[in-house]
């Protein structure tokens, strides 16, 4: 705050008095502002007071992954409604302040601008550009973000951390798939429809190399977000013979890629990224399709997986939003939740609540496991947490619309692959 000093001649007590009115009225436009230490000797900073601890969450309610971010969000309230009921995070209830930014990047700018001021952390961001956009402002706030995007160029950042498995991880683990199980082998031709942008980019260096490993040949089909007819690009596909697709985007473009496709005559395996899936797409003229020609590689299990902790978050959620699907943002949500919520009490414990000292407290986690996935090591910003990837299936009756096919594992060649690459 600017305090004019007014050159008026007062007493020493008047001036005593006046400085304090007017150091009594400094504080944020939430009040969230503090900077020292809390009444419990807990040391504050943005977003932290004495009774509340305020997250935030730039999210996309409104756009492509608007299904994603309010299974996402809700999830997060969940656990949020949940840690308040038992006396919240050193002693303080959490808050989330949501912000919809319908994956436009521009909006999400003025989002952070609008909350980072009043959040000590950042639970949720969804989108790879969204990311990008905002990474130097993020590590600038040395504010602890978990994105909703897996693109290997948000490693490298302190305060920015991928949770999981990277895309490019993720279509290593997926060209293995298909070669151990689909019998592709050397001299064949894979496909690849991705989205422009980290996510797709990152997702297509993953495939080459594992096709490139296997002597295969790759395909690729770049297309837009708002690509929702993909008619052209089998066709494509079908005139280059290729044996098998994979796809990075989101789930319009895999009901489409795989619909056309067994229109066409084209009955070949799809590999889909994770945020390529949807329940909703079970009930769609895609459905038969889908059950029969796709599978999806993730960093996290299936929600109708028999995990116990999954299993609970699902009767919890059910039972909390007995309207809403069941899919992965909620289990991806939920897991962001509950890993941010331990850095926060290990913070506390050591004594502070400050960004940095969240930040330093969950790069010091090496071991962190929520029982919903794989462990994940944080303390090393240049890799990817975990290098396990899960492949699922659709499944109609399943709970999320997706059962398990192989358990999470280290596809061969990973390690190999992040050396060259220098992670």
């Amino acid at each position: 705050m600017n305090v004019k000093h007014h050159r008026n001649r007062l007493t020493g007590i008047a001036t005593a008095a006046a400085v304090a009115l007017l150091m009594a009225g400094c504080s944020s436009k939430a009040g969230d502002q503090s900077t020292g230490d809390g009444a419990d000797g807990v040391k504050t900073g943005p977003g932290v007071t004495d009774s509340t601890l305020r997250l935030g969450a730039l999210t996309d309610l409104t756009g492509p992954y608007a299904t994603l971010g309010k299974s996402i969000v809700q999830a997060q309230k969940m656990w949020a409604d949940e840690t308040n009921a038992k006396d919240g995070i050193c002693g303080r209830k959490v808050e989330i302040v949501v912000k919809d930014h319908g994956y436009d990047v521009q909006k999400a700018v003025a989002a952070y601008a609008d909350i980072a001021a009043d959040v000590v952390a950042l639970p949720q961001v969804i989108g790879s550009p969204v990311v990008a956009a905002l990474l130097d402002d993020i590590e600038r706030d040395q504010l602890l973000t978990f994105p909703q995007a897996w693109a290997a160029s948000l490693l490298g950042k302190d305060s920015v951390q991928v949770l999981g498995t990277t895309y490019d991880v993720d279509m290593i683990a997926a060209v293995d798939f298909l070669t151990r199980t689909k019998g592709l082998g050397k001299g064949d031709t894979i496909g690849h429809v991705y989205f422009e942008g980290d996510y797709g980019t990152n997702a297509l260096e993953g495939s080459r190399w594992a096709a490139g490993r296997a002597g295969m040949k790759v395909v690729d089909q770049k297309i837009k977000a708002t690509d929702t007819d993909l008619s052209a690009q089998v066709s494509a596909l079908r005139k280059a013979g290729v044996k098998a697709v994979l796809i990075s985007a989101g789930p319009a473009q895999t009901a489409s890629l795989t619909g056309v496709a067994a229109s066409r005559g084209l009955r070949v395996p799809i590999v889909s990224s994770a945020p390529g899936f949807a329940p909703q797409l079970m009930k769609t003229p895609a459905a038969a399709a889908l059950e029969g020609m796709l599978h999806v590689v993730s960093a996290a299990p299936a929600v109708s997986s028999d995990l116990p902790a999954v299993r609970s978050m699902v009767a919890a959620y059910r039972k909390k939003y007995p309207g809403s699907p069941v899919d992965s943002g909620v289990l991806s949500g939920y897991n962001a939740a509950q890993l941010l919520g331990a850095d926060l009490k290990k913070a506390c414990e050591g004594g502070s609540l400050a960004r940095e000292d969240v930040v330093k407290a969950h790069r010091s986690q090496k071991n962190a496991d929520t029982g919903l996935g794989s462990p994940q090591d944080f303390s090393d910003v240049a890799r990817p947490a975990s290098l396990a990837t899960y492949v699922l299936r659709p499944d109609p009756k399943a709970v999320g619309g997706l059962v398990g096919v192989e358990d999470a594992h280290s596809a061969p060649g990973v390690e190999e692959y992040l050396t060259s690459s220098g992670s």
